[in-house]
């Protein structure tokens, strides 16, 4: 392969794009909530809290009878239920307010109260009185997701929960707990941060092939080995050179996707759209090659440099030549090559649509 004499040119992350809502977690363990109401959706925003760890607190002058039984088997922060309406000093201290009402008086009065207070309210079905929403919930916790349309289409967020459900395997849960179990227990190994960010690859890769597979201390320890057994390479940078194929995003390979959600710096030639780069994390340093400088040495100094580097171009770009790999395997540097997909026109019969028909 022959290198390319390019220009390097810094290139910007795209800006992110309007966002009706701001997604956010409320970290509720052991802080205290207040529902105001008795029906069956403030028992169900009650439940939804308890869930989180929060302490409820349930004002309702006629609580309906899921109420009561769900504060008797809470499922994990107490619910406390009080038989009267409620009054402002209630929210005193509260993390969190949801109230039930059905009419916007009662809720206009609520969430005044609320935001007197400094408590971030909710109204439920009365958008106008909100300041954040509830999406449907995908719950591998702690893996979470949620799907928010701004209350324009709750049937299609919940078409969405129903498919990502089907995606993501139940085994996540235990998977995404090992990760929380074991954050705080690897920067103890002596691992460095390129170490630690190789076990997490080493990780999730495992999780993704085989979910089903609960995670255990024998799993952390070979890991840890294995990447202990690279020594200082391991902080060493990498070199993955992907092939965009012709350029549609919808071609990429996983692999291309794994690598470009992984790179410290992505370089990239000219006819690769950039819809294929929207496939980086944000953090990743965009450059665009231009005519002009030498690509290989610009790509073998970043990755002297610890750089995670994913070079993205098209099929008839020569990226590294022959010495140029040879000078990256004396220096321990690892080069992958992600091929793309080549596409090639089919052509139907004369006639098909009538065997078709």
């Amino acid at each position: 392969m022959n290198a390319r004499a390019e220009t390097t040119h810094a290139v910007l992350p795209p800006r992110m794009g309007a966002l009706t809502r701001l997604p956010v977690f409320f970290a509720l363990r052991r802080k205290r909530a207040v529902v105001a109401g008795g029906t069956a959706a403030a028992a169900w925003k009650a439940e939804l809290l308890s869930a989180c760890g929060a302490t409820v607190d349930v004002y309702a002058a006629a609580p309906c009878e899921e109420l009561r039984a769900l504060a008797d088997a809470p499922p994990s922060g107490d619910i406390r239920v009080t038989p009267r309406n409620w009054t402002a000093e209630d929210l005193a201290g509260a993390a969190i307010a949801i109230g039930a009402f059905d009419n916007d008086g009662d809720a206009g009065a609520f969430a005044a109260a609320a935001r007197a207070a400094g408590v971030p309210v909710n109204v439920i079905d009365r958008p106008a009185f909100c300041d954040f929403s509830f999406g449907a919930i995908v719950n591998r916790s702690p893996l979470v997701i949620g799907i928010s349309t701004d209350g324009a289409a709750p049937v299609f967020a919940q078409a969405l929960r129903a498919r990502i459900e089907a995606l993501l395997p139940q085994g996540f849960t235990v998977w995404a707990a090992a990760a929380s179990r074991w954050r705080t227990l690897l920067k103890t190994t002596g691992l460095g941060f390129a170490g630690r960010r190789m076990f997490w690859q080493l990780f999730t890769a495992r999780a993704v092939n085989d979910p089903d597979h609960a995670p255990t201390s024998r799993d952390f320890a070979r890991w840890v080995a294995e990447v202990e057994t690279l020594g200082s390479t391991v902080e060493r940078g990498t070199i993955t050179v992907v092939d965009a194929g012709p350029g549609d995003p919808e071609l990429l390979t996983l692999r291309a996707v794994r690598a470009l959600q992984s790179a410290d710096v992505i370089l990239f030639g000219a006819g690769v759209p950039p819809a294929v780069l929207d496939f980086a994390r944000r953090e990743a340093g965009r450059v665009a090659l231009r005519s002009g400088d030498d690509v290989a040495a610009r790509t073998l100094d970043l990755a002297r440099n610890g750089k995670r580097v994913v070079h993205v171009a098209r099929s008839d770009v020569d990226v590294l030549s022959d010495a140029d790999l040879a000078a990256c395997a004396a220096e321990g540097i690892r080069v992958t090559v992600v091929p793309g997909v080549t596409v090639k026109p089919v052509r139907a019969p004369y006639g098909w649509w009538r065997a078709a028909g």
